[in-house]
């Protein structure tokens, strides 16, 4: 019994469970509201539309781990580049999906060496960095969109909502590349380092880590998690569209810290964002169901947000 006790205790205090346990409130309350018919269908569009949300709040949470201020604002913009090019450059040609999806990366990471060339070369805070660039950004999608809509291959079409034994495959995509980046995180030398500049950057660069190296790589890699995003989202939704990265931006913040991850920087919760990031969609789900609109959706996730750094700021990171 007094095992079973601390075993509860010692997972209660991780940060990251309890936005599975509102996780669930939330999905029992919805099964509640609908009498259950919608129960299943609910939790697989959770699963699935929770990939996105995880997806690019994974390379957020490097980027906010570096420390105070650092946040990448151009999320929405690279999204729709990346989903722009792919799609145009496929044309619908499934002998083209390798192609296009190189070329979405490549466009992850061209961004994130432009927003560190405005924020190390410029000196430009990274906020406004990243916010500037965004514009930029999505006015290049713009010229390259033209207005045109050209769908996805349909392989590529299909992949998202496939599913495996009913669990959505993009679902699982996403949980090995969460456990990947979880891995990176917590056991290599760079996950270390992300953490330690976080903590102290002046400390960090008197142990020898490359601060810039590594706040660089971030980043790349917070571009590179929304081009994949982008990508994966234009073929589920059947095309790029110029407002497709728009729910993304505060979103990708929300999940970050409501999984856990301090805003302070210093300390980083991969396993957090995914509970974060089907919380959040299943209260969007329930209220939706209630009859509420976005105003006030957009409003209990902003209430929300400051409860959990409230919260956060009265008690120490674990280690």
């Amino acid at each position: 019994m007094n095992g079973a006790t601390s075993l509860a205790q010692r997972m209660l205090a991780k940060p990251w469970i309890w936005a599975y346990i509102a996780a669930a409130m939330v999905w029992l309350a919805s099964v509640v509201i609908t009498g259950g018919s919608a129960a299943p269908g609910l939790l697989t569009a959770a699963l699935t539309f929770g990939s996105f949300f995880t997806l690019v709040a994974i390379g957020q949470m490097f980027v906010i781990t570096l420390g105070p201020g650092n946040v990448d604002l151009s999320i929405p913009g690279t999204m729709v580049l990346a989903a722009t090019v792919a799609i145009k450059t496929m044309d619908g040609d499934a002998a083209m999906i390798p192609v296009g999806l190189a070329l979405a990366l490549l466009v992850g990471i061209a961004v994130g060496f432009f927003n560190f060339a405005l924020i190390r070369l410029l000196r430009i805070p990274p906020i406004i960095a990243t916010l500037s660039s965004s514009f930029i950004i999505l006015s290049v999608a713009i010229v390259w969109n033209r207005g045109l809509r050209i769908k996805p291959p349909e392989i590529l079409g299909d992949f998202p909502s496939a599913d495996v034994l009913g669990f959505p495959i993009i679902a699982l995509l996403v949980i090995g590349l969460a456990v990947i980046m979880h891995v990176m995180l917590t056991r290599t030398i760079y996950g270390r380092s992300v953490t330690a500049i976080g903590q102290n950057p002046r400390a960090a660069r008197l142990s020898g880590v490359n601060v810039e190296r590594v706040r660089l790589t971030a980043y790349v890699a917070c571009a590179l998690f929304a081009s994949l995003a982008g990508f994966l989202l234009a073929s589920f939704s059947g095309g790029a569209a110029l407002n497709m990265g728009d729910p993304y931006l505060l979103t990708s913040i929300a999940v970050v810290v409501i999984g856990g991850t301090s805003v302070a920087g210093g300390f980083g919760n991969v396993p957090g964002l995914w509970g974060a990031a089907l919380f959040l969609f299943l209260l969007a789900a329930m209220l939706n169901t209630l009859g509420f609109g976005e105003g006030v959706r957009q409003v209990l996730t902003g209430v929300i947000v400051i409860v959990v750094i409230v919260v956060a700021s009265f008690r120490r990171a674990p280690d």
